[in-house]
């Protein structure tokens, strides 16, 4: 095979970020890319209406998107409830409340934190509430005390008006501090790749936790609720979505839709712990009318910048057509306080009433307000973290691709479980967009021809091709280019003396050169932090960038095949995480008979992400398939 160097490719295109489209201040790339973002959210939008319409139908339309959810989220199948070895580690009196100091394990070595609140003095079984906390560091002298603690008012309330209110820590702000963060600032792309979200441990934990409250003597098992607010009221949908152990709801701040999180931008104010692996491709709306017809509270502020006012409205909108064909639009609230992102009585007081509607059927005026009555220390559970726990590393661990019986099949059943786990984002096989050829001219004895064409709706991209004139057609390389190959492209500069070394005696006998979205004069304004947002959109819709990028690959051999159908043998090369996306594209397009791999990455977690990619067919696995279907391949390392 051919190996061909950077120095001859020495790339193409300049980025085009200072070329902004006249009078907008956008360059030509960064308003397609807005484009694109905003054509495939209306794409997931539609989609989400017709599920939407089928749930509201009835059916087994609940079970199914049940069992998506659980799949998002690393819980399908379900794991095992394993004994909670639950212990209270002590207890704290207050002024009509009894906290008791708790920890359980939701699996073993996942510890679980929480402060139990009740009456003090009460007899029987009184109603049960979760509730789980959003981001709040609570720290003594270097010492966390579990974000409990920040909305221990909450627990307080509730108990000195006849609840019994369990208030547990998450992943990331709990005693033992774990990370929501991968892709978020942390650079764990990988996290996809495993199909892995702490949104998943927060979600298991909160059903956990209500197996914890049935198993107490003072609490109803029939009249549970649960609420939270912000990262507290996304694990509230989640969880209510899932178990209908949780009779009544009241998500505060804890959602919006998906055109909010990916065109409006909201995704950038967001970790890890509030989105699922999107591989069913769902808008938020989904999982929110999974509570139906279970009452209801939607719970906002009219100026939260990252849960925004028009988004909450059109989820609310959605759902409650669900509610409305159930016959239950009385069980739906909404409420809109003034204010941002804030934990304001005027969020409080709606929430008290609605369980107290619900879960007492009481009516009673709110006369007290909720407030801080305890030293953060006086709530901590732990005196020295446990040995054995696990938190810290979940991500490794939890939900992992082993329990979901790795490889699937074999031929076509194995390439259709990578279609539809791993690239489900892709266009539907066949579509094909615009193509125009925009030059045609000799370089010396080489023959250059270019064509500009749409990978998909605004995604514009440029193919050369190469050939040389004074030779059979024979074998075609087609280099697939990385972000490092920027400039202009060599070939343009060489003339008659372009390959005479480098490629001297090799079997090649065109050359072709392709840039996947985002490289060169494709690529996008901004710093790296900036990138960053960018990779969490396409993640947002089902897809990753670099997945996408596979696509483009794809798309360039499809206008390869028609433009020059002489050029019969085949072979890709590339460097990197492009000669990943290579390998992956090979899979799918049989007319591929060779892969040139330089660089190739040590491992899954230093390569290009795809989204569930560990779970059907990792790099080794993929490699050795190729090679099993007669392709040659050559890999290079660092």
């Amino acid at each position: 095979m051919t190996r061909l160097g950077v120095a001859w490719v020495a790339c193409w295109l300049g980025s085009l970020g200072a070329l902004a489209a006249p009078g907008t201040g956008e360059s030509p790339a960064d308003a397609a890319l807005r484009r694109y973002f905003a054509g495939e959210t209306s794409r997931l939008e539609e989609r989400a209406r017709a599920g939407l319409e089928r749930l509201a139908r009835g059916g087994d339309e609940r079970e199914r998107l049940r069992q998506e959810l659980l799949d998002m989220l690393g819980l399908w199948p379900m794991p095992e409830r394993t004994p909670l070895q639950a212990v209270v580690a002590g207890k704290v009196e207050g002024d009509g409340f009894v906290v008791e100091r708790l920890q359980f394990q939701s699996m073993p070595g996942l510890y679980v934190t929480g402060n139990l609140y009740r009456p003090a003095g009460a007899v029987g079984r009184l109603p049960g509430v979760l509730y789980v906390c959003g981001h709040a560091a609570v720290r003594t002298n270097g010492v966390s005390c579990g974000n409990k603690t920040a909305y221990q008012h909450h627990g307080m309330w509730f108990a000195r008006h006849g609840y019994v209110c369990l208030t547990i820590d998450t992943l990331q702000l709990g005693e033992i501090e774990g990370d929501h963060h991968g892709t978020h600032r942390l650079g764990q792309w990988w996290w996809n790749s495993r199909g892995y979200t702490p949104a998943g441990v927060e979600t298991w934990n909160g059903i956990r936790a209500l197996d914890y409250l049935e198993s107490r003597a003072d609490v109803d098992a029939g009249r549970i609720g649960m609420t939270g607010r912000s990262g507290g009221g996304s694990y509230t949908w989640t969880t209510a979505a899932i178990d209908e152990r949780v009779r009544v709801a009241a998500p505060v701040a804890g959602i919006t839709d998906l055109r909010n999180h990916v065109v409006d931008g909201v995704v950038e104010g967001h970790c890890d712990c509030m989105y699922f692996v999107n591989t069913h491709q769902w808008d938020f709306a989904m999982k929110a009318a999974l509570v139906a017809p279970r009452p209801l509270l939607i719970v906002n502020t009219d100026a939260d910048t990252i849960f925004p006012l028009d988004g909450v409205q059109r989820v609310h909108a959605q759902v409650r057509r669900v509610y409305e064909a159930l016959g239950a639009v009385d069980r739906l609230g909404l409420v809109i306080a003034p204010g941002p992102h804030r934990d304001t009585q005027d969020l409080q007081v709606p929430v008290f009433r609605w369980f107290n509607r619900h879960l007492k059927g009481e009516e009673p005026l709110i006369g007290e307000a909720a407030v801080r009555r305890l030293d953060p220390m006086a709530l901590r559970v732990f005196g020295d973290l446990p040995e054995d726990q696990r938190n810290t590393t979940a991500q490794e661990w939890f939900g992992s691709a082993e329990g979901r019986g790795g490889i699937v099949g074999e031929g076509v059943a194995r390439l259709r479980s990578l279609r539809e786990r791993v690239f489900g984002g892709w266009p539907d096989e066949g579509s094909t967009g615009r193509m125009e050829k925009v030059e045609d001219r000799k370089v010396g004895s080489r023959r250059l021809r270019t064509w500009t064409f749409e990978s998909q709706s605004d995604v514009p991209l440029r193919l050369d091709l190469v050939t040389a004139e004074d030779r059979p057609p024979g074998t075609l390389v087609l280099r697939v280019l990385d972000p490092r190959a920027a400039g202009v492209w060599a070939v343009r500069q060489l003339g008659d003396g372009w390959g005479r070394g480098e490629f001297e005696g090799e079997d090649a006998t065109a050359w072709a050169f392709l840039a996947p979205r985002g490289i060169g004069e494709g690529g996008w304004s901004g710093d790296e932090r900036k990138q960053v947002q960018i990779r969490r959109r396409f993640m947002l819709l089902g897809q990753t960038l670099d997945g996408m990028r596979i696509w483009d690959i794809r798309r360039g051999l499809a206008v390869l095949r028609e433009v020059a159908p002489e050029l019969a043998r085949v072979e890709l090369a590339a460097e990197g995480a492009m000669g990943v996306n290579a390998l992956y594209a090979a899979l799918f397009e049989p007319g591929v008979a060779g892969l040139d791999l330089q660089e190739w990455p040590a491992s899954m977690r230093e390569g290009p992400d795809y989204l569930n990619v560990g779970q059907v067919l990792d790099y080794p696995a993929a490699i050795e398939w190729a090679r099993a279907r007669g392709v040659a391949v050559r890999i290079g390392g660092r």
